[in-house]
């Protein structure tokens, strides 16, 4: 690997020096001023890059407040500050200068103010950053919020106690760490189901907020439900005090086999509510309210259990309760919904043939694009801002920035340039689509990132993705854990195929998956490999992925035929009867592994199933194929994940020794299913090439 020149402001470099023991004063993380000597990217330089995110345009149009955050790779942890800057991307300031991380900026007062959260409480101030007061005394923190159009109301998510400790049970032992347990769903993503997000609405004085009212009124449900819904399944109407929100009301053995949540219209004024989407079985997620405030838009899936299936577009009049799907001819998923502010469109995401795209329909389901078409970026949820809309886009060649689209034409400006100074002194890599045949004679969209300065006369390594998921779409994202323009950077041809399963193709090539994780999904990886590998610039090969992408590794490792030289596997399913009775959202592999033949059927998939396409699935999980293993494996895993838990890895690794098979394992304790914090993300970065540089590379 070429050596590498970063050269940091002083109080960057002072901040990432030894710490004084004598002093506790902590300081903000700064921006880096990087220099870049060889135009080389490493993992270094990704994680100070600065993180643009959450633009808010003020209620006259005229500026956009954001935020952005920056790493510390010493101090092992990132700082977020407020900015604002005129709606054209000019006269940049910044608002905030705190070592804690300023998160959530909204404009209220009609513009004259911004609320943000600091250290878990609201703090007010003026729009030019001045005038701070904390609003908010919530025990326990709060984690996001929102504010009535009106500005008399806040609603804030907290966590709301469900599990009892040993003192509530014993309390002459306060001393006992045992945990009670006496249902299902007893630990999600990373932690104990101790305690759950609740929502809680309280009027605002100007001053301070008042007493709260904890919607679920003290329900053991979870209102956002976790693990990555937020504030936007939850939304004021703009004009009486009325609230819509997403909630699974469900707890034990029925919320781990079911996704049926519903929206429900809750009066603040007297705490009576009902069920907007009563019958509707499976997701029901993201109420936004018309301009008007008689109509509640949301998204829907159909198929209880299903997490993947087709994300509908729908519209109730709150009034009659009529229902209606506006979605009913668009191909793809809907995501992200947003009214015009005239009340007769709907804006939204949608990601179409591989890329995330803006589109809109109007109230009659006449549906069109918005965002350029064939532009290799994904763009966010969009904010209107008179002719324009306001959101952010990435590509796998730059992260987020803020970008101005126009509602005319689709043409859009890049707003922000966070970034730029970075970028333009490193060597670009280059990139191509190519839709590539299938066993099946069908077209797949698979991505090829080519190194800087390739040349096609010299032959390159290559390394394979296989996609998480198992449902999900290879776009124009940026990730800072698998990042595809790091890969090429090191001298790799990245091959990107989206295999049976993804999602930006309509329902039919998604849902070929379910049932078949051994099937063609697979036989598409092969597709995908056999057609670079007979490119001449195209020499030894790996495949690499995470999550389901690391049971492909481990189902490929089995089958491959010498096709790849290497593996790496993250976070990866490898004995499927195992992975079925330690896992913690049952509807997932109750539905991919065989209970989709059978739906709403709980168990159907289960390893002791009668279904003869859970049989086919549990006769070959990875672990079965253990014998035919010969090629050099790399397994890293977090040891605090509980959708795949760590042993996963740790069978996979011990059969590996035993086997004789060339094979490390790295562990991270502090980590989930993500390696997120800095130093360890640099750790996993070093071991995956230097893994990648030993079998594929010499």
């Amino acid at each position: 690997m070429k050596r590498i020149f970063i050269f940091l402001t002083m109080a960057a470099a002072v901040s990432c020096s030894a710490p004084d023991k004598t002093a506790v004063k902590s300081e903000p993380i700064d921006k880096p001023d990087i220099q870049i000597v060889d135009g080389h990217f490493t993992p270094e330089i990704m994680h100070q890059l600065g993180k643009v995110s959450d633009p808010q345009v003020s209620p006259d149009g005229t500026k956009i407040l954001y935020g952005v955050s920056y790493t510390s790779i010493t101090l092992n942890k990132s700082n977020r500050q407020l900015y604002v800057m005129d709606i054209d991307g000019q006269n940049v300031k910044r608002l905030t200068h705190d070592a804690k991380s300023s998160s959530n900026g909204r404009w209220f007062d009609g513009g004259s103010k911004i609320a943000f959260l600091q250290d878990g409480q609201i703090v007010v101030m003026n729009a030019d950053g001045t005038g701070r007061r904390t609003v908010s005394s919530v025990e326990g923190g709060i984690s996001e919020f929102k504010i009535h159009p009106m500005g008399d109301y806040f609603l804030y998510t907290s966590d709301f106690k469900v599990a009892k400790k040993s003192a509530d049970i014993y309390p002459d032992l306060e001393k006992s760490s045992a945990r009670t347990i006496e249902g299902l769903m007893y630990r999600h993503w990373d932690q104990f189901v101790e305690n759950v997000p609740h929502t809680w609405f309280a009027p605002f004085d100007g001053n301070s907020l008042g007493e709260a009212t904890d919607i679920l009124a003290g329900q053991p449900y979870e209102l956002p439900s976790l693990p990555f819904s937020g504030i936007e399944q939850i939304d004021f109407a703009p004009d009486s005090h009325q609230i819509a929100y997403s909630c699974r009301k469900l707890t034990g053995r029925d919320y781990a086999f079911s996704t049926n949540s519903d929206i429900f219209i809750y009066n603040m004024e007297n705490g009576v509510e009902f069920n907007l989407t009563e019958g509707m079985t499976g997701y029901d997620t993201e109420p936004v309210w018309s301009p008007d405030g008689r109509t509640v838009a949301w998204l829907s899936m159909e198929r209880n259990g299903y997490e993947a299936d087709k994300s509908r577009l729908f519209i109730a009049q709150i009034v009659s309760g009529e229902r209606i799907e506006l979605s009913r001819n668009f191909k793809y998923n809907v995501a992200s919904p947003v009214w015009s502010p005239d009340g007769k469109e709907i804006y939204f995401s949608s990601e179409v043939e591989g890329v995330k795209e803006i589109w809109k329909t109007d109230l009659n389901g006449n549906f069109s694009r918005v965002s350029p078409e064939h532009d290799w970026f994904d763009f966010g949820t969009p904010i209107f801002a008179g002719d324009r809309l306001i959101t952010t886009n990435t590509s796998m060649m730059r992260p987020a920035e803020i970008v101005s689209v126009s509602l005319a034409d689709g043409s859009w400006q890049q707003l922000s340039h966070e970034n730029d100074a970075v970028f333009e002194q490193l060597a670009t890599p280059s990139m191509e689509e190519r839709w590539i045949t299938t066993t099946d004679n069908k077209k797949m969209l698979t991505w090829v990132i080519y190194p800087p300065e390739f040349d096609r006369t010299k032959e390159y390594p290559s390394i394979l993705v296989c996609l998480g998921g198992p449902q999900g779409t290879i776009s124009q994202g940026w990730s800072y854990r698998w990042n595809y323009r790091l890969m090429a950077s090191q001298g790799y041809i990245v091959v990107l195929p989206n295999r049976r399963g993804t999602t930006a193709f309509g329902q039919e090539w998604c849902e070929q998956i379910s049932g078949d994780y051994i099937g063609q999904n697979m036989k598409d990886y092969f597709s995908a490999a056999d057609a670079l590998k007979a490119e001449p610039f195209v020499g030894k090969m790996a495949a690499v992925g995470a999550s389901y992408g690391g049971y492909s590794v481990y189902y490929l490792a089995g089958i491959h035929q010498k096709r790849f030289s290497a593996f790496v596997a993250h976070a990866g399913i490898f004995n499927q009867e195992s992975m079925y009775m330690t896992t913690e959202e049952m509807w997932f592999p109750d539905w991919d592994n065989g209970g989709c033949k059978q739906p709403g059927v709980y168990m159907a998939g289960s390893p002791w199933s009668d279904n003869p396409v859970a049989r086919r699935h549990y006769d070959n999980s990875p672990h079965k194929l253990i014998r035919n293993w010969d090629t050099p494996i790399l397994i890293t895993h977090g040891e605090l994940d509980y959708r795949v838990p760590v042993e996963q890895g740790m069978s996979a690794f011990n059969t590996a020794q035993m086997m004789g098979v060339p094979s490390r394992m790295i562990l991270f304790p502090d980590e989930n299913h993500w390696i997120t914090k800095p130093q360890n993300s640099i750790h996993w970065n070093r071991e995956f090439f230097a893994w990648l540089d030993k079998y594929v590379k010499q």
